[in-house]
């Protein structure tokens, strides 16, 4: 039971919580920013313009304002009389709107808060028309047809102060159209336009004159100009044509004198060619004469190096030789004798006779082969200078062949004789060969330090000293 009644209370209080809302939102009334809502009531006249406001039932009330632009025309019926006298039917067009200011506002509502729109619009077309007729009168046809701004500009100064009282303003005035029964306007321009023919035409023909005067000019510039031209090109033709003759000849000339310097030059290069290339062969074959001089000397010593060495190694393999043998054959004859001298004192007294007998016989017979290895010894000595003189010998084509070398490498002789000494031409050569030849053995000497002759006595002695030794030598081998 309870529950219900809470339930029906509830329900109640939304209700007219509903009801009161509605309410409040029909109260409350709201102004474009195109309009103006004008309350009036017992707190007076408001304006409301953008915002809202709340209107209490019964005590207070609204009416909208519209400030929106207003555009219409303004063409009077009957026909305006300009200064002249000149009857003319103008149309224009303007644009009115409500002042925004408050006070403006309020003065337009008391003008035409109760009209319609077409009612606004006849009132302030007839202020419009009354005002342009004042204008009209004032001026000529000419400033309306060629100044219409300033008849729009006096249209809006004179019409300022009628708006404003009815809290309008004038936003723009235009001039569309201007015309007339009798055809002034358009005879207006017919005096411009015959003159401004008449003008065209005169500067036509001044011009064509122009043209054909400059035409002519122009013409006699041309020919005296082209015949100018074509004297200049005859003139620098024949100056071209000398110059290219001028330098033909001095291109002759210049390539003469070029040939007589080059071969005058050539000749010079082949003759000193010729010079430096003898020069060079003489230097050459010296230095070809020294090179083999100095390998000859190089074989030389390397000779003599080969000859000592020999005779070292013969000194070595045969002398050392036979006392190297002569020590190991006493070491073992001591190593034997001791030996047998252990056995013997180990075994009996009379085999100590016999080891004795046979180390004397032992002892004699290394004795007896060292004796012949000295003899041995003095045979090679003496035979170190046969080898040295055979050496020489054999050797001593090699030298002169050697020295005679560069004289194959020579490709060309040049015999400069005088004829002073026994021979000449060719022969010279032959004789100078022949004492290349004769030197080999004083140069034998100079570099061996040895005497020739000497050498050659030697190896003579050397062939003589068996036979008179060899009865010694029989006499030995007999004891």
């Amino acid at each position: 039971m309870m529950t219900n009644e809470m339930i029906l209370v509830v329900g109640l209080g939304v209700l007219a919580l509903i009801f009161l809302m509605g309410i409040l939102a029909r109260m409350y009334r709201k102004a474009g920013p195109n309009e103006a809502l004008i309350v009036y009531g017992f707190r007076g006249p408001r304006v409301i313009k953008g915002h809202g406001t709340v209107i209490f039932p019964m005590v207070e009330n609204c009416r909208e304002l519209s400030l929106e632009l207003m555009s219409f025309d303004v063409a009077p019926q009957q026909d305006l009389y300009t200064k002249q006298g000149v009857a003319v039917t103008v149309e224009a067009v303007a644009q009115i709107k409500v002042r925004s200011d408050q006070a403006s506002i309020l003065t337009a509502a008391e003008q035409f808060l109760t009209k319609t729109p077409p009612q606004r619009e006849g009132l302030i077309r007839l202020v419009m028309e009354g005002h342009l007729r004042g204008i009209i009168g004032q001026l000529t046809v000419e400033q309306i047809v060629k100044e219409p701004e300033m008849v729009g500009e006096r249209m809006r100064a004179t019409c300022a102060e009628d708006m404003s009282k009815m809290g309008l303003e004038v936003i723009s005035f235009t001039i569309k159209e201007v015309r007339d029964k009798n055809e002034y306007i358009s005879n207006m321009g017919r005096p411009d336009i015959a003159r401004i023919r008449r003008d065209a035409e005169m500067a036509t023909a001044d011009a064509e004159r122009d043209t054909a005067i400059k035409r002519a000019t122009a013409l006699r510039e041309s020919a005296v100009a082209k015949a100018q031209a074509d004297q200049e090109r005859v003139i620098a033709e024949t100056a071209s044509a000398t110059r290219q003759a001028e330098a033909q000849r001095d291109l002759e000339i210049k390539k003469a004198e070029y040939a007589e310097q080059s071969r005058r030059q050539q000749a010079q290069a082949d003759k000193a060619y010729e010079l430096q290339t003898n020069i060079m062969l003489q230097q050459v074959t010296a230095e070809q004469v020294k090179v083999q001089q100095v390998e000859k000397e190089g074989q030389i010593k390397v000779q003599e190096a080969e000859i000592a060495r020999h005779e070292k190694e013969l000194i070595a393999t045969v002398l050392k030789g036979a006392e190297i043998e002569r020590q190991r054959i006493e070491n073992l004859a001591n190593a034997e004798k001791s030996r047998l001298t252990t056995e013997a004192e180990g075994r009996a007294a009379a085999i100590r006779s016999q080891g004795e007998a046979e180390a004397s016989i032992i002892f004699q017979k290394g004795e007896a082969e060292a004796k012949a290895m000295n003899v041995k010894a003095e045979a090679y000595q003496g035979w170190n200078q046969a080898a040295v003189v055979d050496k020489l010998l054999t050797n001593m084509a090699d030298v002169v062949r050697a020295m005679a070398e560069p004289l194959s490498k020579v490709d060309k002789i040049t015999i400069v004789s005088t004829g002073n000494d026994g021979a000449a031409g060719v022969n010279k050569i032959t004789g100078d060969m022949t004492k290349i030849a004769a030197q080999v053995p004083a140069l034998f000497e100079a570099l061996s330090g040895m005497d020739i002759k000497q050498l050659m006595s030697s190896v003579q002695a050397i062939k003589d000293r068996p036979a008179k030794e060899k009865p010694a030598n029989g006499d030995a081998a007999k004891q």
